[in-house]
């Protein structure tokens, strides 16, 4: 019941318990940590029933476990799957341990930084989120293989996670290798030895589309939401490779009335999308993420875009979302094939985008540089000739409008003239891999005012986000 009414699209449960009313909840204080947890610990719980010892042990469990082993349905592994790629996955700033955040965030143009609580402290934060937080993150690898007690002993795969197991009952060791995912390549494979395997087809995945190969054969793969059995006998050396197929859906949000019908979530295999809010632009072969950077005395500054304008700012911290504004995507006109640093640029033709701003194109106008839609735009006004740094200073570069090819003014207010030191230093940058970088999860999708880019919820720090959307047929 509470999957079918209470949950959001992470797998969480929201701060209010009126059934099917979830989209009047989004806002930053969403989903706690607290439940995401228990909820998973249920699952395991039920899980622990494929062993009779264990059976013995958690009698308060009997009627439970005993439903899941008459019917071991995959649908228990699929939802266990959900709240732990978004809903525990991305509680944690990135790799940093110790920081976590009290509430997942699920409303428009929210951050995890901005909420009543904020990132925690590694040694200062003692909520109670943090206890569960850290058991979570302690566990990733104890609900992934269940051994289903048998004449001819049987091991489920429930999820799919680069994993070793030592399986003494059927005396062997199995051995997993899952591939990253990744937009470009909608499969997701896995590698194994295998004895009497019962390999999870998810509910995400197009069972047509999945390919089971053994011993040069493919295995005939069930629906969706079920498990294929595979009940021959291995031998040392064995290996199943398993592909399954991703795509991109939208599920609406869970709420019965009728205004909210187009409020919905878009996912990719397992992984809700989240829009960066912030915008973005599509990937081309010839486009590079790169910062452009100065220093002042002590100080660095970058070229920054805020509110849609050009502007030098303090670096920022990684992660955040003045490190996304500080992120350009540089795209080379010349066909000059795949480049790897800026030396190799020089002289090329470029066109700089905004990092979060699918489809638009930096522009100079006549007073100052803006962020404009690339439909709406004088083509030449928004070409950069990248050339060596005009402070002559080995390893900067400045750019040269190709509309105004008499001017070195990058930005077009300043009124010095060439010889000026302080305008040359002014006009010179750094060329740096960028602040931000897109996670190879990450897509675009069209807006009906702008365009998104779509990055897994788990991969966001403190950049704003949407995870829902008004999804118009």
């Amino acid at each position: 019941m509470i999957n079918a009414s209470h949950s959001y699209e992470t797998g969480g449960t929201p701060v209010n318990e009126d059934s099917k009313r979830t989209a009047t909840t989004l806002q930053t204080e969403n989903e706690e940590s607290c439940t995401t947890y228990n909820m998973l610990k249920v699952y395991m719980i039920l899980n622990s029933l494929f062993s009779q010892r264990n059976i013995s042990k958690l009698t308060h469990f009997q009627v439970s476990r005993n439903l899941f082993r008459w019917t071991k349905e995959a649908s228990y592994a699929d939802y266990y799957e959900r709240p732990l790629t978004n809903g525990v996955l991305g509680i944690q700033r990135g790799t940093e341990p110790g920081v976590m955040i009290y509430m997942l965030p699920l409303g428009k143009g929210v951050s995890k930084t901005v909420t009543h609580n904020g990132w925690g402290k590694p040694y200062d934060s003692f909520w109670c989120c943090y206890g569960t937080g850290i058991e979570c993150f302690s566990k990733l690898g104890d609900s992934i293989y269940f051994q289903e007690d048998m004449e001819s002993p049987a091991l489920h795969v429930t999820q799919y996670i680069s994993s070793s197991l030592e399986w003494r009952s059927a005396s062997f060791s199995l051995s997993q290798r899952v591939k990253p995912v990744v937009s470009w390549d909608p499969y997701m494979r896995g590698m194994g030895k295998d004895s009497t395997l019962n390999l999870r087809i998810p509910v995400w995945t197009n069972s047509e589309g999945a390919k089971v190969p053994l011993d040069g054969q493919s295995l005939k793969v069930p629906a969706s939401g079920n498990f294929l059995s595979m009940k021959q006998n291995c031998k040392s050396g064995d290996q199943v490779t398993m592909e399954l197929a991703l795509s991109i859906r939208t599920e609406a949000i869970k709420d019965g009335r009728p205004e909210y019908s187009s409020l919905k979530a878009i996912l990719y295999g397992p992984s809700l999308l989240a829009g960066h809010t912030s915008k973005n632009w599509s990937i081309t072969t010839q486009a590079k993420d790169v910062t452009l950077s100065q220093q002042s005395g002590n100080v660095s500054y970058v070229l920054s875009n805020s509110n849609q304008t050009i502007k030098m700012e303090v670096s920022p911290k990684s992660g955040t979302q003045e490190a996304l504004e500080a992120t350009f995507r540089l795209v080379t006109a010349d066909s000059k094939g795949r480049v790897s640093g800026p030396e190799e640029r020089i002289g090329s033709k470029v066109m700089i985008e905004p990092f979060d701003f699918p489809n638009m194109l930096m522009q100079a106008t006549d007073s100052f540089l803006a962020v404009q839609a690339s439909s709406s735009l004088d083509q030449e006004a928004s070409r950069f000739r990248l050339v060596a740094g005009v402070d002559g200073k080995l390893g900067s570069v400045s750019l040269r409008l190709e509309s105004k090819k008499a001017g070195m003014k990058l930005k077009l207010k300043c009124d010095s003239d060439a010889t000026d030191e302080k305008f040359k230093q002014a006009a010179s940058f750094r060329l740096s891999k960028g602040m931000s970088q897109y996670n190879p999860m990450s897509f675009v999708m069209s807006g009906t005012q702008r365009n998104f880019v779509l990055s897994p919820l788990f991969s966001f720090r403190d950049e704003t986000y949407n995870v829902y959307f008004i999804v118009q047929t």
